[in-house]
């Protein structure tokens, strides 16, 4: 059963919750198997393609639960550009918050392997992307790439038991409002930087859910998270017009904004304990 999702036709991702097979994730992101690097490398670049990466880590015991490729307007990159696999080992499957591996890559220059720490939420079908705590490994298009790429990915998973106990301080962690606010401020802050922000952060911390109906720090955290990511908020722009908050898509925005985000809650804990 696949989940539901928001793109539909001619979409760039998918995620389940059970494992991808090879022709559904090509359906989406046709660059994971592309049988040569993009023709801006030279010669030192050692191309391999990330199905067989992919290939690898299932014999590890590591299954893929979402694949995602950036839009290009060039056709020509379509085949090569940056994707990104979501991972989770074996054992790790099923839960209320999974660990995975997030792995990047591109055949175009624009990424090495790059693998992070990943939590899938499932009340919500949203992906968190952990902060600082975890070994965050690159590694480049050159020597045994698989190898590295599988050394890595156990490397990441030895991380997650920092990273649950992390979660499980925020869980023990209650936020007064004005400590809420504070933190949907800075997320606001995070999230449009420089230019006003349409919507307020009243709005960031409503809960979608009743399980969400809380005052601890994880679950400020997944609200506001999940609020800035899916979109949806209608609110009001720079010129007074009304505007409704758009869903972050981009593999780099996306990835940017849960790492910021995590760290954010994080410190918070930190200064709270």
């Amino acid at each position: 059963m696949r989940l539901a999702s928001r793109f539909g036709r001619g979409s760039n991702l998918i995620y389940s919750n059970s494992a991808l097979a090879d022709d559904e994730i090509r359906a989406v992101a046709p660059s994971i198997f592309a049988e040569a690097a993009h023709e801006s490398r030279s010669g030192r670049y050692t191309y391999i393609p990330t199905i067989d990466v992919l290939r690898g880590l299932r014999k590890e015991g590591f299954q893929p639960f979402m694949a995602c490729q950036t839009r290009v307007r060039d056709s020509g990159k379509r085949e090569h550009t940056k994707h990104m696999l979501r991972l989770r080992h074996a054992g790790q499957i099923v839960g209320r918050e999974v660990n995975e591996i997030i792995l990047l890559n591109s055949h175009d220059g624009t990424s090495s392997y790059q693998m992070l720490a990943g939590m899938f939420r499932f009340v919500c079908h949203n992906g968190m992307i952990c902060g600082e705590v975890q070994n965050d490994i690159r590694v480049r298009h050159n020597g045994d790439v698989v190898g590295e790429v599988i050394e890595g990915a156990f490397r990441v998973l030895d991380s997650f038991e920092a990273i649950t106990e992390q979660r499980e301080a925020m869980q023990g962690l209650a936020l007064n409002d004005g400590e809420q606010a504070a933190f949907a401020r800075a997320a606001l802050q995070l999230k449009y930087d420089e230019v006003t922000a349409p919507i307020t952060e009243d709005q960031i911390l409503m809960p979608r859910r009743i399980e969400d109906r809380s005052n601890d720090m994880w679950r400020t955290f997944n609200r506001v998270q999940e609020n800035l990511l899916k979109g949806g908020l209608r609110g009001r722009n720079a010129s007074g017009r009304t505007t409704t908050t758009r869903p972050v898509n981009g593999i780099d925005q996306s990835v940017k904004l849960n790492r910021a985000l995590w760290v954010l809650a994080e410190e918070m804990r930190k200064l709270k304990a």
